[in-house]
C-alpha cells in the first residue's frame, strides 16, 4: 500500500475523498466512523460523545462499543478489527477531561460577501505538522474510513508517547480531480493536524504508512457548505467555488481540500471546500 505525501501546496500524495454521509450504496465514511456512538447509541439522538462513551463503559465497556461498530460497519462493506476497541472507546469518552477539540489556527485575510451572504473567505495557515495516510482500497468510501481508523490508532496510543494525543478540527481530505473537475481520484489521503502541544516534537506513529509531514504555510480560499460530503457534492462545491473566485487561475486547479467539522449527528453538517493559492 502506497503512502504518498499530502502537502497543502498540492504536491505529493494521491488525493480524493471527503469524510461524509452514507451514500446510496450504503458505504460508511469517515464522519460516520467517528460518530457512531453519538449518532446511534442514544435513544434521544442528542447525547454527546462523552456521555455516550461513559454510558457504554458503565454497561459493558469497550467490547460493546466495538461490537456495535462492527455490526454497523459490516453492512457497509467495512471490517472493524478487534484492535480498534481502545481507539473507539477513547474517542467516545472524555479521556480524563481531554476531549475538547482544538481548531487549526489561521489568520483571516478577506471575507467576500454579496447581499449579506458570505461567498468565501481567504485565510492564511502557518506551516505545521500533519499526520497523513494515503489509501487505495477498492472503493473511494472504503479508503476514507480505513484511513481514518488508522489515524485513530495513532491518535489513541499507537505513537511514540504511548498516550492519547487529542483531536483537532477539521479532519481534512486531499482531493485530486481530472482537468474538467468532473472525476475525483480514487486515491484518498486523510490528514490530521497535530495539536499545538505536539507541534514542536510530533509523536512518531507505529504505523509505517502514516507519514508526519511539515506542510508549508499556505493561503487558501474557503467556502462553507452543509450536508453530506460525497463525490457529487464535492464536485459541485469545487465548480461553485471556481465560479465565485474573481481569478480562479491563482489557485491550484487539480488539488483541493475537503474539511469536515461535524458529524452526522448534526442535522446540518459543517464542511468547507478549500482552494490552495499557487505559490
Amino acid at each position: 500500500m502506497d503512502r504518498g505525501g499530502c502537502q497543502m501546496s498540492g504536491g505529493g500524495g494521491g488525493g480524493g475523498g471527503g469524510g461524509g454521509a452514507i451514500d446510496q450504496h450504503g458505504m460508511i465514511t469517515l464522519e460516520d466512523l467517528e460518530s457512531f456512538s453519538e449518532d446511534q447509541l442514544s435513544d434521544s439522538g442528542n447525547g454527546s460523545l462523552e456521555e455516550e462513551g461513559e454510558t457504554m463503559e458503565a454497561e459493558d465497556g469497550s467490547d460493546r462499543l466495538l461490537h456495535y461498530w462492527q455490526e454497523v460497519a459490516r453492512g457497509h462493506q467495512v471490517e472493524v478489527s478487534a484492535d480498534m476497541a481502545e481507539p473507539i472507546q477513547q474517542l467516545s469518552s472524555d479521556n480524563q477531561g481531554r476531549s475538547q477539540r482544538e481548531h487549526i489556527p489561521f489568520t483571516l485575510l478577506l471575507r467576500k460577501e454579496k447581499c449579506g451572504e458570505q461567498l468565501y473567505e481567504k485565510r492564511h495557515y502557518e506551516k505545521g505538522h500533519w499526520a497523513c495516510i494515503t489509501m487505495r482500497e477498492d472503493t473511494y468510501e472504503q479508503s476514507i474510513c480505513y484511513g481514518f481508523m488508522r489515524i485513530m490508532r495513532y491518535i489513541c496510543q499507537q505513537n511514540s508517547l504511548g498516550d492519547y494525543l487529542g483531536m483537532t478540527l477539521p479532519i481534512v481530505t486531499i482531493v485530486r480531480t481530472d482537468e474538467n473537475h468532473s472525476v475525483i481520484s480514487q486515491d484518498v489521503t486523510v490528514a490530521y493536524y497535530l495539536p499545538i502541544e505536539h507541534q514542536a516534537q510530533p509523536p512518531q506513529p507505529y504505523d509505517g504508512e502514516i507519514v508526519i509531514e511539515v506542510w508549508p504555510a499556505a493561503t487558501v480560499y474557503t467556502r462553507g457548505f452543509t450536508g453530506p460530503t460525497n463525490e457529487v457534492t464535492i464536485i459541485n462545491q469545487i465548480n461553485t467555488m471556481a465560479e465565485l473566485l474573481d481569478s480562479p487561475g491563482v489557485c491550484v486547479n487539480n488539488s483541493f481540500i475537503v474539511a469536515g467539522y461535524t458529524n452526522p449527528a448534526h442535522s446540518n453538517r459543517e464542511n468547507e471546500i478549500w482552494f490552495l493559492e499557487r505559490r
